[in-house]
């Protein structure tokens, strides 16, 4: 499965914009992406992304493609950081929330500008697995 490019970089300008938002206005703004990044794990489908499709000029198969997958890896690393952000800030751990809010602005943006943190760790990751697997056997 894959996405169209256009509506995975619309979603990273909806989480860059949110958290951005959030951290000049009021720390609540947080849930709305907060609670979008968790329909979106749990339905697998992303609402930004299904409303976002309508705007598409062309047919969704004639732009680059993104892997689903990697983009439901991506949701849940950002969803995380939120949760954990949303949980620092009630607890008054100011620096803290702040930290994992603008990890999270700073890899949607830097993906926006063509480099995928989470792309890079689920890599490592995956061979880790492969390494860990080769040795086993």
């Amino acid at each position: 499965m894959s996405i169209p490019k256009p509506l995975v970089q619309t979603n990273q300008v909806f989480i860059v914009s949110f958290v951005i938002l959030a951290l000049l206005f009021h720390k609540a703004i947080l849930l709305i992406p907060f609670i979008t990044g968790v329909y979106t794990l749990i339905i697998r489908n992303n609402p930004i992304i299904l409303f976002s499709k309508r705007f598409l000029s062309k047919p969704a198969n004639q732009y680059i493609q993104e892997d689903k997958e990697q983009q439901m890896f991506n949701q849940w690393i950002a969803t995380v950081c939120l949760g954990l952000a949303m949980i620092a800030f009630y607890f008054n751990f100011i620096l803290v929330g702040y930290l994992f809010s603008v990890m999270v602005a700073v890899a949607a943006g830097m993906a926006l500008m063509g480099y995928c943190i989470g792309c890079t760790i689920r890599y490592r990751y995956m061979m880790w697995k492969h390494n860990r697997a080769k040795l086993q056997s």
